[in-house]
């Protein structure tokens, strides 16, 4: 016998009616997802708190020592400079570090070649500063000084000069490179949690004078390997992509790209004053196109005046016109009028 309609259900449902498998495994899921999530919210929470409070953290992220150790890098080059002209370069540095209890560090470009190659050779300033942290593990601070560049005033420490007036002396709120840069340095940055000084000449950063802090990015526990903020740093501006890219400026080029689009290494920077670290011995000029632009005029103030730290001979090595050694003659001469003048002897380093 057959219905012509299906039977009628039951107007009164068991109390404790079947969900179907998939109604319970879709439940499953979405609490699987929401644990995640809470998971995923704490631990990005922790590495903010981590973050924006590590710098202040111990008192080797306080305020920056007066005793604070530093060490001088230079990468020569054997192949073009003559033995006098490292010879003034060492004498020059030494002086300088026996004077304020700093360490040297001298090497070589072709040491890295194997490194570098087939990218420009001054890449190789890269792994002499990895070489430099290699050699001397606990030193704070490691100064990169061109071979180009010659200290002029030895009296001046870098704590005096520098360290100890890092707040008022850090240009907060500007392009990082000029003139226009859309990334701007930070405007809330306190010298504990500096890592990098840099300074910047009419179009660049200028990294041929730059001072690196070598102490852990985050305290670690007593026995855990040291977790250094200037090995990353270095290991990321060494990255094979930005070699292979063949930057015009190549290693210039690839500090700027990292410094602005690594928040990182921005949260970490402090540009300065070129004069205070990186004078050269010419006045800084706009280029030829930028003049037939409607731009304002930009003005630069670059070039060394007696009482400055550093006189930069740059681009001597690659102008045809220009002598390097030639021109560092004569502040060398004057260096050591000063240094005697120093000692109170009348005979400093007279070669």
């Amino acid at each position: 016998m057959h219905f012509a309609l299906p039977p009628r259900k039951s107007s009164f449902p068991p109390p404790y009616a079947r969900v179907s498998a998939r109604n319970s495994l879709e439940q499953r899921r979405r609490q699987i997802q929401y644990i995640a999530y809470l998971v995923l919210g704490v631990l990005t929470l922790y590495l903010l708190l981590s973050f924006f409070s590590s710098g202040d953290v111990s008192t080797k992220h306080g305020p920056i020592s007066e005793d604070s150790t530093v060490a001088i890098v230079t990468v020569l080059d054997e192949s073009s400079m003559s033995n006098e002209y490292m010879s003034m370069i060492r004498k020059n540095r030494d002086d300088y570090a026996a004077r304020h209890g700093y360490t040297t560090f001298y090497t070589n470009e072709s040491t890295y070649a194997h490194l570098t190659q087939p990218s420009p050779s001054s890449w190789s300033l890269i792994p002499a500063l990895r070489h430099a942290l290699t050699k001397n593990p606990d030193i704070d601070y490691v100064w990169s000084l061109s071979p180009y560049a010659f200290i002029m005033n030895p009296s001046l420490s870098l704590y005096d000069h520098v360290f100890s007036n890092l707040t008022s002396l850090m240009l907060k709120d500007i392009p990082v490179v000029p003139p226009d840069s859309v990334i701007h340095t930070f405007s809330h940055l306190k010298p504990s949690q500096v890592y990098l000084i840099l300074t910047q000449d009419m179009d660049n950063v200028a990294h041929t004078s730059f001072i690196l802090r070598n102490t852990e990015a985050i305290p670690v526990p007593t026995g855990r390997p040291k977790d250094s903020w200037a090995q990353y740093f270095l290991d990321a501006w060494f990255d094979p992509l930005y070699r292979a890219y063949a930057f015009q400026k190549a290693e210039n080029h690839a500090l700027e790209h990292i410094i602005q689009w690594h928040p990182t290494l921005l949260a970490k920077l402090a540009v300065v004053d070129q004069r205070l670290l990186n004078s050269y011995d010419y006045d800084s000029k706009q280029s030829e196109n930028e003049l037939m632009t409607d731009a304002p005029p930009r003005r630069h103030d670059s070039k060394w005046q007696p009482g400055d730290l550093i006189i930069n001979f740059k681009g001597c090595a690659e102008a045809k016109e220009r002598n390097c050694e030639k021109e560092m003659k004569r502040y060398y001469t004057m260096w050591e009028e000063t240094v005697a003048g120093l000692d109170g002897n009348g005979a400093a380093g007279k070669s």
